[in-house]
């Protein structure tokens, strides 16, 4: 099953599911700021997508520059972050079977249709 962890007030995400729709197969949302992954899950996607914590942060947002920014993490501490502020999770990530993609541009989830 295709799934979309998807922000509806951000641009890139609103295109990324648009494209979901567009592909007529079937797909989940997972709308995260309000059903915030478990560590588990996040550590499993960040595992399909081969990057570290650090790179699934959203380094412009105002939570990080206050509470993180300058600070050495260990990528628990970053994971730990993201699920007490899922704002900081980039979106859109699509998942598809054990694969996953930051999708941006939205063009990008074709790749793993």
């Amino acid at each position: 099953m295709i799934k979309i962890y998807h922000n509806p007030r951000c641009r890139k995400s609103r295109e990324g599911l648009a494209l979901l729709e567009k592909s007529g197969k079937d797909f989940e949302v997972v709308k995260y700021l309000e059903d915030t992954p478990s560590k588990e899950e996040l550590r499993k996607v960040l595992s399909y997508l081969g990057i570290s914590p650090e790179k699934l942060v959203r380094k412009n947002e105002a939570i990080w520059k206050e509470n993180f920014r300058g600070k050495l993490l260990t990528d628990e501490e970053i994971i730990d972050a993201m699920i007490l502020h899922p704002k900081l999770i980039e979106r859109p990530i699509v998942v598809n079977g054990t694969k996953a993609i930051i999708a941006r541009p939205a063009d990008s989830i074709h790749s793993i249709l």
